[in-house]
């Protein structure tokens, strides 16, 4: 099968990197890729967002498979474009559709999803511009701290949690009178705050069957002991050790079940992957976001403990056999830690010369934000690389990835060195 792979981040490495040993896998194309993709196929420089480029290269290459790594182009319509078009009818296309995409794209869809199928989801209200004093009363009734979230995409900048009132009032106008996060925030969903401990579950779903894949937790903060500013993800770690069998049952059956059943029932075909955001609060899963793609660095910890050919499973999604396939596991603990420019994710310079990878043998290396300048590797964006370790626990996996990056270095490259310590 030759496969087109949509994406240039650590996820579509990852994806790029178990496709690769599957053996129904002809040839691989991932557009535009990365330094790290370009050693498991052939980068081709196409951006995700432009459909027609996509389509003719589909056509010119005898692509028989697209899988979509990011939200951007799935919110944006691409699976429709697929299926709109005559000439891409019989091409098989792992993503869901426009409509479908909105429990990513927009929060007030999904927030109204998991009400009309009682999800178990934070209380909330939305509103626009011309209900701010509305929503600045609605923030009066609840307690501190105070959850504000940009309904449309916002490149995973769009949520604040705020302690003070005084404050939250300030940015709510911020946001719909001054459209701080643009079209993004012209809605706001202001939901009460919930108190736990997060984690992220996966499926992957033929809009009939659906498979789990392993769960994982990602640490979103630049600073050690989470603080300091949100970013992409920092580190991830699977499986998570308060998530066990009794609350996995408890999110499969209050959550997984009745999202693959609501979506039917709207009348929503859904194809691919839905990352379920969680909280365990007092032991009680409660969803926090959908994405409707997997999640980075999540990806990155998540498809090396997939022991199943993932093609294979693509291609159960794309024909609507997922039912016949099998999801294996490998009961090794798996950590991922990422290496991110200095300064990000605020301002941070690119074009600096990675060095020592070829030091590294105890972890698998997925390449973020690189690119080649002929046998020279560079950084080319704000999360650079992820070292990926396995161990018989998360405290050798941990160990490894540590090691390994250790032996790695560019300029100014900085890391958390407490990935998985709070549940360790």
């Amino acid at each position: 099968m030759r496969v087109l792979l949509i994406g240039s981040g650590g996820r579509e490495h990852a994806l790029a990197w178990k496709m690769s040993k599957s053996s129904i896998l002809e040839k691989l194309f991932i557009a535009p890729g990365n330094a790290g993709t370009a050693q498991l196929g052939t980068n081709v420089d196409l951006q995700p967002n432009d459909f027609k480029a996509i389509k003719d290269f589909v056509l010119e290459n005898e692509i028989g498979m697209v899988v979509v790594g990011p939200e951007d182009p799935l919110v944006n319509g691409i699976v429709d474009f697929f299926e709109g078009d005559e000439f891409l009818k019989g091409v098989g296309i792992v993503g869901p559709n426009k409509e479908a995409a909105q429990l990513e794209g927009s929060k007030d869809f999904a927030k109204e999803f998991m009400k009309r199928h009682n999800i178990p989801t934070a209380k909330y209200q939305t509103f626009t511009k011309d209900t701010l004093k509305e929503g600045q009363a609605f923030l009066e009734s609840l307690k501190p701290p105070y959850v504000l979230k940009a309904d449309g995409l916002a490149a995973g900048k769009g949520v604040l949690i705020l302690d003070s009132l005084k404050e939250a009032k300030k940015e709510l106008k911020n946001m719909l009178s001054d459209a701080k996060f643009g079209e993004a925030s012209s809605r706001v969903v202001i939901e009460e705050f919930l108190d736990g401990i997060e984690l992220s579950c996966f499926v992957i779903t033929d809009g009939d069957a659906y498979k789990k894949l392993p769960e994982a937790k990602d640490y979103k903060r630049i600073g050690e002991g989470d603080t300091g500013l949100n970013t992409g993800g920092m580190g991830a770690i699977s499986p998570v050790p308060f998530a066990n069998p009794t609350f996995l049952d408890k999110i499969e059956n209050q959550v997984i079940i009745p999202t693959i059943k609501g979506l039917k029932s709207d009348g929503i075909t859904y194809k691919g992957f839905i990352f379920f955001g969680l909280i365990n609060v007092k032991n009680e899963p409660y969803v926090i976001e959908y994405n409707c793609r997997m999640g980075d660095p999540e990806t990155e910890v998540v498809i090396p403990r997939l022991k199943s050919d993932l093609l294979d499973l693509f291609e159960g999604v794309a024909t609507g056999t997922l039912s016949e396939r099998d999801v294996v596991f490998d009961d090794r603990s798996a950590a991922t830690v990422m290496m991110v420019s200095g300064g990000y994710p605020e301002s941070y310079e690119k074009g600096k010369k990675i060095e020592g990878l070829n030091k590294v043998d105890e972890s698998i290396v997925f390449h973020a934000g690189t690119v080649a300048d002929g046998p020279v590797i560079k950084t080319a964006g704000g999360r650079v690389l992820a070292a990926t370790s396995y161990g018989k626990d998360l405290e050798s996996a941990l160990k490894k990835s540590y090691e390994s990056l250790a032996k790695i270095s560019f300029d100014k490259a900085v890391y958390r060195s407490d990935i998985g310590h709070d549940v360790l």
